[in-house]
């Protein structure tokens, strides 16, 4: 444990951690350095160890911690033009993903294949989880404006294709291709605020971004579901890329950054980690479809198992390239190694598997048990929205106050595990409240949404500046593949109890173990089916149904613990000066 009193613990050097003394002319600068690290460690979550890990974390110089603290003063001056070009992206970006939900049927009927119409979200999410952690050393490369640009003209092009496909493997293959921009437009917004917002304000910042995208996500449902029930489906997509248009002159003309070195595009492209970007893209794509499919297939048909026999040693072998062979690798080894952003990594990963599957199940119980219409059980997720939002906020004005944010974040993920705990208790175990339930809600969603800022902070305070843009495009990658794989997991976990339930409540009607089974996956595919039911069975489906996605619940709150227990390892970095 570093000693407190005695600033001897190596925190910060530059470029690369010594084992031994730094050199003379950097002494006084590093002891200023140290000393403003360590005044803000506490405890025992708070210590370099001088041992850990010192031979590949790689820590900020004195120089370049500086302008963290500071940011971008001239460019900040013109956050008011800037901020709102970006937050165009950012509304898009939330919009697109909700924003076809409602029109599913409309689009399967017109191009004839509603055994496919699941493909229209999986591609998309599929490109945009696996592009995501590349935009982060691309924007090293080519600069943050022109990275951001490339992705808005990628999703705008991608939206018109869609809005023009001819038959469901056109619109699928437009929906990966508009995936490819929607993963960037975030993340480069989050790269740019990081670069010019001083880290001490950067977490208030980034609750107004989630303010932005919380409204584009419940915006996009209801307003695809307008657009198709008035004009057609097709102008879901055609409507965004006009705003993309916008977007692009707005950010083309309001963002003006430090100009770069000029460097030949060629030598730029030499700089590309291709074989890693190769590598990292077939090992989140496979492990995503594996994930996909195993729930909504079979974890034993071949598409899953041999998904995700291959993603497996391709993220080993991505771990080997970045370490052993790139010479500027999307994701060097002091940072997949480092025990803090590690921490922050994971917690994003099960905070957001727990609290996506959340939102997605807790839906369908009221449905189940209380027989509410969709958008009836929609409503009932605001207050979780508007809390998780108010968390972020007020998260990110603690620390812009107080500069600190361990003990936030750990408190943060333990209000997520209480919430989580409460509604599965709620939802029938102990009692059934709806009251209950939602404030357990709210409750979680205040967690999630403090921890998941709070986190950003503790990557970007523990990263040097030439990381930062990396390091904040890897934790989108997580909170991504957290979102699948909690949806995934938990589905697999419902399904299981809720055929498990039938098999052995139906046959007790006089109903054959055969024919529950068949119950048991219609009512997955739809709950309309419940209506189709006589009475009696339909009781007892119900109640059969509410037990499953309690059981998601359970399966949930082991989740969030990990995020918990995770929070514990991250290391507290000062903020300001």
């Amino acid at each position: 444990m570093a000693d407190t009193h005695e600033p001897t613990a190596d925190t910060e050097r530059t470029p690369l951690l010594y084992h031994g003394a730094p050199p003379e002319s950097l002494d006084s600068s590093l002891d200023t350095a140290k000393a403003d690290d360590i005044s803000t460690e506490e405890g025992n979550h708070g210590t370099d160890d001088q041992h850990d890990n010192s031979d590949l974390e790689r820590l900020p110089s004195v120089e370049n911690r500086q302008k963290q603290y500071e940011g971008m003063p001239e460019v900040l001056k013109r956050m008011k033009y800037i901020f709102p070009a970006i937050a165009i992206g950012v509304f898009l970006g939330a919009a697109d993903q909700t924003i076809i939900v409602s029109s599913y049927g409309k689009i399967s009927s017109e191009l004839g294949a509603l055994s496919l119409s699941s493909w229209i979200a999986t591609a998309y999410f599929l490109t945009l989880t696996s592009f995501q952690p590349l935009y982060g050393k691309l924007s090293d490369i080519f600069g943050r404006k022109s990275c951001l640009l490339l992705a808005y003209s990628i999703f705008g092009v991608g939206c018109i294709f869609c809005g023009l496909a001819q038959d469901m493997p056109q619109l699928i293959a437009a929906r990966a291709f508009a995936g490819i921009g929607s993963g960037g437009m975030n993340v480069c917004c989050s790269i740019l605020l990081s670069d010019v917002v001083p880290l001490r304000d950067r977490g208030s910042w980034q609750g107004y971004v989630n303010i932005i995208f919380a409204v584009g996500s419940a915006s996009g449902a209801p307003l695809g579901g307008y657009l198709s029930d008035s004009i057609g489906w097709r102008w879901a997509f055609l409507c965004q890329p006009p705003l993309c248009a916008v977007a692009i002159i707005a950010v083309f003309f309001a963002l003006k950054l430090p100009k770069q070195e000029e460097i030949d595009w060629k030598k730029k492209l030499g700089r590309i980690d291709f074989l890693g970007a190769a590598v990292l893209l077939a090992a989140v794509f496979l492990l995503c479809l594996a994930l996909d499919r195993g729930s909504n297939a079979s974890w034993t048909a071949a598409i899953t198992l041999v998904s995700l026999g291959v993603s497996l040693p391709l993220f080993i072998l991505f771990v080997v390239v970045e370490t052993k062979v790139a010479k500027e690798p999307f994701a060097p080894g002091h940072i997949i190694f480092s025990r803090s952003m590690v921490a922050c990594y994971l917690c994003n990963f099960f905070s957001m598997a727990g609290m996506i599957a959340t939102m997605f199940y807790l839906p369908l119980y009221f449905q189940a048990t209380f027989n509410l219409t969709a958008t009836a059980a929609g409503v009932r997720l605001i207050p979780g929205i508007f809390s998780s939002v108010a968390g972020s906020l007020i998260g990110g004005f603690y620390m812009k106050r107080t500069g600190k944010y361990y003990w936030l974040t750990v408190l943060s993920y333990a209000a997520l595990v209480v919430g989580t705990t409460g509604i599965f208790l709620c939802s029938g175990i102990l009692v059934s409240s709806t009251p209950g339930i939602l404030i357990s809600l709210a409750l979680g969603a205040f967690g999630n949404g403090v921890g998941v800022t709070s986190t950003l902070i503790g990557l970007i305070a523990n990263a040097s500046r030439e990381d930062q843009a990396v390091a904040t495009a890897c934790s989108y990658l997580f909170r991504s593949l957290g979102s699948v794989f909690g949806i995934s997991m938990s589905a697999t976990v419902a399904n299981q109890a809720l055929r498990t339930s039938l098999a052995k409540e139906l046959p007790l009607l006089g109903l054959p173990q055969d024919q529950a089974l068949e119950i048991a996956e219609k009512v997955r595919q739809s709950l309309g089916y419940l209506r189709q039911l006589e009475p009696r069975v339909r009781q007892v489906v119900a109640h059969c149904y509410a037990n499953s996605t309690s059981a998601a619940f359970a399966f949930q709150i082991c989740i969030v613990a990990g995020a918990a227990i995770s929070a514990l390892f991250i290391r507290e970095k000062a903020l300001s000066k």
